[in-house]
């Protein structure tokens, strides 16, 4: 294509665009009465339209914030739902376990229940028992009763007795004044002699109504070791003999009692289940009962003809150091303990009755009567206790350290030893010592060693570290002791039977002296 070709074709569309630029304008002239009429009324609805628009607008902003306050609330809902539901997790899980515990409990009820019938069988059969006691109480009574008339008079048949010997005696000197007169008017010698005979029997008389017509056997004092016991595996800690009898009692660290014959050295009878080692032993009045005071802090009490324990006591917190029965209540105990405490037990029931508290331990105990029991301390007091009351009535300093009491069979005298190495004797009607026993190598045997009184009260026993037996008169002014020898080790408890024979244990073996 040329230049002038292209100049053509530019002008030609120049021509175009003016051409429709007019009929543009021709047209828009033709239709402006038209678009004006048009514009107005869609202006109006513009203005109405944007009010409209603001409205909604508004509309919206508060829908917005209605939408926004219920999305808070909506979360806070959601938040308390989530809690709720939590608390509803918990509350099933405490009604879960509500409801455990309500079937534990009612288990426990029912045992409860069940133990309540048997506490209260139990107590209707107490109290039937408690009844028939008093039922024999009351004839025991009056049995007493009857026995006291007896007794007054017989009292009185005696004073009649002794008023109807006191004129035979009156008689007699009479005849005897009469016929020493009769034989000095006649000359006969020999009258020196028929009045010192006649003295002594007058004296013989007299001593024999101011005893009571008591007749007291002399306890011999033994010499010769009879019979050589091993007794108990690993020691022996304690010996007792039976009340009247010949059998004597033992326990040892092998947690066994054992029960011999004196007069054979037979054992007879073995008591087992008691836990630790024997550290005192006591029998019951009637020979019935057999108690061990033990290193476990109890006490087991055996029947002598059974094998096992009856009773378990338990109560003391520390090693039961003293065990005694009283004399007069067979049913009554005392034991002594390190915990400071004195326990009074009813065999009957097996329970604890009182608890008497104490400054200083008990290392040994012995009842005096049914009421009043004494007790020598590691303080080196002698106490006497009353255990109606759990007061101590009377005290008095026996040593440094007062490792043992011994109580004689006519409730006149205490014997007590301590780790001064002394045996004072105190007479019980002045609470004074009466006599006092000591001896070179007498070394007492540590808080364990028990000394006792021969059956006639006139003889103390004792052993020494070294092996040896001691033996003192009470009536002997000069302190001088006999000596047993023969046990290989210290000598830690004796025990004098009142048929004769005294028993004395070491460590290993029990010797019996005759």
């Amino acid at each position: 294509m040329t230049m002038v070709e292209a100049e053509a074709g530019r002008e030609a569309i120049r021509r175009a665009l003016r051409s429709l630029r007019r009929r543009h304008l021709f047209e828009e002239g033709a239709h402006r009465p038209a678009i004006e009429a048009l514009a107005r009324p869609f202006a109006a609805q513009a203005v109405e339209w944007k009010e409209k628009a603001e409205e909604h607008e508004l509309e919206l902003q508060q829908c917005y914030k209605a939408q926004s306050r219920l999305s808070e609330q909506l979360v806070t809902e959601i938040e308390e739902g989530k809690a709720s539901k939590a608390l509803l997790k918990e509350k099933e899980t405490l009604i879960t376990t509500l409801q455990t515990e309500l079937e534990q409990t009612r288990e426990e009820n029912m045992q409860l229940k069940q133990s309540l019938e048997e506490k209260t069988r139990a107590l209707d059969l107490l109290i039937q028992e408690h009844q028939a006691v008093k039922a024999e109480l009351e004839q025991a009574l009056t049995k007493q009763k009857v026995a006291e008339d007896e007794n007054r008079n017989l009292i009185d048949r005696w004073m009649l007795e002794k008023m109807k010997d006191a004129e035979r005696l009156n008689e007699a000197n009479a005849m005897y004044e009469e016929m020493v007169l009769k034989l000095k008017s006649a000359g006969v010698g020999g009258i020196g002699g028929i009045q010192h005979n006649a003295l002594q029997e007058a004296d013989g008389i007299i001593r024999r109504s101011e005893t009571g017509y008591m007749d007291i056997m002399e306890t011999p004092i033994p010499s010769t070791c009879r019979i050589t016991i091993r007794a108990h595996d690993g020691g022996c800690g304690s010996i007792i003999f039976q009340h009247n009898t010949d059998k004597l009692i033992s326990g040892g660290q092998d947690q066994t009692v054992k029960i011999w014959s004196a007069h054979t050295g037979a054992l007879t009878s073995t008591l087992q289940g008691c836990l630790g080692s024997v550290n005192d032993l006591a029998v019951t009045n009637d020979n019935k009962f057999v108690i061990a005071a033990c290193s476990s802090n109890k006490l087991f009490v055996w029947e002598v003809n059974g094998a096992r324990p009856r009773h378990t006591l338990t109560g003391h917190t520390k090693n039961v150091s003293s065990v005694d029965a009283s004399w007069v209540k067979s049913c009554v105990l005392a034991s002594s303990s390190a915990d400071h405490t004195i326990k009074i037990w009813d065999l009957q029931t097996g329970f604890c009755k009182s608890t008497i508290m104490s400054g200083s331990n008990a290392n040994s105990l012995a009842f005096i009567d049914g009421d009043i029991l004494c007790s020598g301390h590691r303080d080196g007091h002698l106490r006497l206790w009353d255990i109606r009351s759990g007061k101590c009535t009377s005290q008095t300093f026996a040593h440094l350290d007062c490792s043992s009491v011994c109580v004689s069979r006519s409730k006149n005298f205490i014997l007590t030893s301590g780790k001064d190495n002394v045996h004072n004797l105190f007479d019980l009607r002045t609470m004074e010592v009466c006599g006092k026993f000591k001896a070179m190598g007498n070394r007492v045997v540590g808080s364990w060693g028990r000394p006792c009184i021969s059956p006639d009260e006139n003889s103390i026993a004792a052993g020494a570290n070294d092996g040896s037996v001691y033996i003192w008169s009470r009536l002997k002014k000069d302190g001088v002791p006999t000596f047993l020898q023969g046990h290989p080790s210290s000598v830690v408890s004796s025990a004098w039977c009142g048929l004769g024979p005294l028993a004395t244990a070491d460590k290993n073996h029990i010797y019996i002296w005759t």
